[in-house]
């Protein structure tokens, strides 16, 4: 198993236009696509509180590889996303670092 632990840094007073383009339309496509959450979580205390954290699940990076990139292939989700930054752009930067468990860790 891998997890992929990703960092969505939105700009300032962004952060309630990211929970909700992830709870009313990402999570469907990610359910589309098979792809596995492990949880969400906000910054309470830390350098920056405009910072959403979220896992994923994979069983490879070949996994990861063909799923994400349907997921992010897909026109609807496209628009989708576009549709939520006509705005103003929500995300100013994102971090993905892919995790490995070790021998003793609970979660493998």
């Amino acid at each position: 198993m891998i997890v992929e632990m990703r960092i969505y840094h939105c700009a300032p007073t962004r952060l309630p236009a990211l929970l909700d383009r992830f709870s009313n339309t990402t999570l469907g496509f990610f359910e589309k696509y098979g792809i596995e959450q492990i949880g969400f979580w906000t910054t309470l205390v830390g350098p920056s509180n405009h910072a959403l954290t979220y896992m994923l699940k994979w069983e490879s990076l070949a996994e990861r590889e063909q799923k994400w990139n349907a997921f992010q292939a897909d026109a609807d989700w496209i628009a989708k996303r576009a549709a939520s930054e006509a705005e103003r752009p929500i995300v100013e930067r994102i971090e993905s670092h892919f995790l490995t468990p070790v021998a003793f860790s609970a979660l493998r």
